[in-house]
């Protein structure tokens, strides 16, 4: 009996004990929205992006153009001028491979430039958010932004713009309208819906 009462007693000091912890929010999709230095980072990244498209298109074109001229005077060719022309196509394309892959590839520049661009501005936010929530003593400080399990969140609990001031940025509540409204484009009260890629 004295063992029921002591496992009671832990149960019940175990539910209290979860009930007293603080939790909040954040959404960085928003928060990303209204610093400035993120919009600048990703035109950078993006116009990096179309440029070195063009250019792999411009490699790819050249390719085209090589090959349809092969075409056209291969029966003119002997074996060995065949030959090298063929050679010479192929390394073409192994470079424009070889180029795409070092721009676009999991590693590649594109992949390193966000990184340098993007990181220390994720690690602000980060850093900020770790911040206040060790200032408020929350347990848990949730992204409703990436959070597709998350189904309801209490305004209340949303301290991006806690974090927005923190970092010395004026939170722009438009944005957050926007962020918040569905495709039909009423409002969502509060409810989470599946991240859409930044």
């Amino acid at each position: 009996m004295k063992k029921f009462w002591i496992a009671a007693l832990l149960l019940i000091g175990g539910a209290a004990a979860a009930f007293g912890q603080k939790y909040a929010y954040v959404d960085t999709r928003y928060i990303l929205s209204n610093v400035p230095e993120y919009e600048e980072a990703q035109k950078k990244i993006d116009d990096l992006a179309i440029s070195w498209q063009k250019e792999i298109e411009e490699k790819f074109a050249e390719i085209d153009a090589l090959y349809k001229r092969y075409q056209n005077e291969a029966p003119l060719l002997t074996q060995d001028m065949k030959n090298r022309r063929e050679n010479e196509i192929v390394q073409k394309e192994k470079e424009a491979k070889e180029l795409q892959k070092k721009r676009f590839g999991n590693d590649g520049d594109l992949f390193k430039k966000r990184e340098e661009l993007i990181r220390p501005i994720q690690d602000k936010i980060y850093n900020a958010i770790e911040k206040k929530a060790k200032q408020r003593t929350y347990v848990f400080v949730f992204d409703r932004s990436d959070n597709a399990n998350l189904l309801y969140a209490d305004p209340k609990s949303d301290i991006s713009n806690d974090v927005l001031k923190d970092m010395g940025y004026s939170p722009d509540e438009k944005k957050q309208n926007a962020i918040n409204v569905g495709v039909s484009g009423e409002a969502k009260p509060n409810t989470i819906s599946k991240h859409i890629g930044n």
